[in-house]
């Protein structure tokens, strides 16, 4: 039986998102490896999830060479060989990073305290919304870990069904190859066990 066609707009619900972002991702990282084997082509797959996490394929090589190929090709600029840092952007990446410490700081505050520090509307907003993106961080990682596990067993139970066979086959010769007819063989039990 197949499946209904999927309606192409956002989904609602964060963590259906997450599920559907995170099997979609896998299924397209998948099918470009399976291109680059089956047709030997070079492939360069970038992704940027919704919280900004950067997930990337070159099939051959790395994705600098890639990309520095596709600009030399398109004719248009060359990355430079070292990527420049500039200092504003340390500077800005240090203010965000002492805002997320401050949140974090302040929502442990309100949990270990029992909400008893005044907080504002809007640090409680901040807080829930930061919590929002954590959880849907972890139930993507977890998501991901899962799904490991699953390839992970799957994968033994494939390596256990061989075995499985492997063994019937030889205790299905070795039936063959014994007479059990002429001989006896006793059940013996000792007096002491009952």
């Amino acid at each position: 039986m197949g499946r209904g066609r999927v309606q192409l707009k956002r989904i609602e619900n964060p963590v259906h998102r997450q599920v559907t972002f995170c099997k979609r991702r896998a299924g397209l990282l998948k099918k470009a490896k399976e291109l680059s084997v089956l047709c030997d082509a070079e492939i360069g797959l970038v992704i940027f999830s919704a919280h900004g996490k950067l997930y990337e394929l070159a099939t051959k090589g790395t994705m600098q060479e890639l990309i520095e190929r596709y600009s030399k090709y398109t004719g248009g600029p060359q990355l430079p060989d070292e990527p420049t840092v500039e200092p504003m952007d340390a500077i800005k990446e240090i203010g965000m990073l002492k805002q997320e410490i401050e949140v974090l700081q302040k929502g442990l505050r309100y949990m270990f305290a029992g909400g008893c520090e005044y907080t504002s509307l809007d640090e409680l907003l901040v807080l829930e919304k930061h919590l929002e993106i954590w959880i849907n961080q972890i139930r993507s990682t977890k998501v991901d870990i899962m799904f490991q596990e699953i390839q992970m067993l799957r994968s033994k139970e494939g390596i256990m069904k061989a075995a499985n066979k492997c063994l019937l086959e030889t205790i299905g010769e070795n039936m063959n190859n014994t007479d059990f007819t002429n001989t006896l063989h006793p059940l013996t039990i000792a007096d002491n066990i009952f």
